[in-house]
């Protein structure tokens, strides 16, 4: 049998596993040689900074006059048409006067007949032959029917319905040929004048009591004169052009609903805003020399806002913070951050606490600045 050298085989698997050993001590060096990873990092500075709360509100012209009749009747014409722009005293509504004018022609004659029986009596009780009280009930009797033609009229006059303020004319609930009385629920019509209009809000007990605390003055009416103005959000979301102020608040809690409700004026020059408009009022408040964070520079664990701060040893840490306000792209830091400390902006999700960075500083003013919105929907 022949027999094997395998001195050349061992000697070949020690040189390799030599190399081998050498080269994986090479690459440790080389890892070990090789810097932190790089993430941008930021010192905080004292920031002033205004947000905005919004709340449902309902949009109302400054003075709303629901037409109605005095008299009962037939409407005879209509004069007026949805949306018209109307003056005070202007004819909005006729009624059928028929039966009133034969009202007022028997009222007349009773005039008449009761004047006639004054006259009569009138010299009778000069030359004592009837008794004074027999013309005192021909007067009275006259007194009457002379008040029954006035009631009938002005039941007349009534029959023309006019405007009682300058506005524009709201839903027309009643045409021609429909029977109307005093007594109807609903208005004829309503005439609004807007070109200002009133927009009414409610805050909570919680907001009202911030609202407060927010506002420089001594008392509730100090506050309201005191306060920036306020926006308007529209309907489609567009924000109104004219800025409002808040004129009044009831300063008491709705035991029903458990909210104030204030009231708002704006300018309404183009007459885009009307009766039953709906929208958001957005009321600034100014946060002073707040601790302000961009929102990309934090994580959410377990519930919590977390955010990275950086050590002197270039070693991360992190720190729960409470939020106060969430304002655009940053929020406003309430606890849980010194106004000087160092974070890292970007990044977080490759972060762990204790781990070592190569910091890069990034101008704070940069990291703060508004994210631009390019395309609305």
């Amino acid at each position: 049998m022949r027999k094997i050298n395998i001195k050349p085989i061992i000697t070949l698997f020690l040189v390799s596993g030599l190399l081998i050993s050498c080269g994986k001590e090479q690459e440790n060096k080389q890892v070990a040689k090789m810097p932190p990873a790089t993430f941008p990092v930021t010192k905080l500075q004292p920031k002033t900074i205004t947000g905005f709360t919004e709340y449902p509100t309902n949009i109302e012209g400054i003075i709303n006059s629901d037409v109605r009749a005095k008299t009962s009747g037939y409407i005879k014409k209509v004069f007026v048409d949805e949306g018209q722009k109307v003056r005070k005293g202007q004819v909005l509504f006729e009624l059928e006067t028929q039966s009133l004018s034969q009202d007022a022609g028997a009222a007349k004659a009773r005039i008449n007949v009761a004047q006639v029986e004054v006259d009569k009596l009138i010299p009778l009780v000069e030359k004592n032959i009837i008794s004074d009280v027999q013309l005192q009930t021909a007067k009275a009797n006259l007194a009457q029917a002379k008040a029954n033609y006035s009631s009938v009229s002005a039941n007349i006059g009534y029959a023309t319905i006019r405007s009682s303020v300058d506005g524009y004319v709201g839903a027309i609930n009643f045409r021609e040929g429909a029977l109307i009385s005093p007594n109807d629920a609903t208005p004829l019509t309503t005439v609004s004048n807007i070109s200002k209009v009133y927009a009414f809000f409610s805050l909570n007990e919680t907001q009202y009591l911030d609202f407060l605390q927010n506002a420089e003055g001594k008392n509730l009416k100090e506050k309201l004169a005191n306060y920036d103005a306020v926006n308007l959000i529209l309907a489609n979301g567009s924000m109104y052009s004219e800025k409002g102020k808040i004129e009044t608040s009831s300063g008491q809690i709705n035991q029903t609903t458990g909210t104030v409700s204030f009231r708002a004026v704006f300018n309404n020059p183009n007459q885009l805003l009307t009766n039953g408009n709906s929208g958001r009022i957005q009321i600034p408040i100014v946060y002073e020399s707040a601790i302000v964070v961009p929102q990309e520079a934090t994580y959410e664990q377990q519930g919590k806002i977390m955010i990275f701060k950086l050590e002197e040893n270039n070693k991360v840490t992190s720190s729960i913070i409470k939020i106060k306000a969430n304002i655009d792209n940053l929020y406003v830091v309430e606890s849980g951050l010194e106004s000087n400390a160092k974070i890292v902006t970007t990044g977080v999700g490759k972060l762990k606490s204790g781990m070592e960075i190569t910091p890069k500083e990034i101008p704070f003013e940069e990291v703060t600045k508004p994210i631009t919105t390019l395309f609305k929907n």
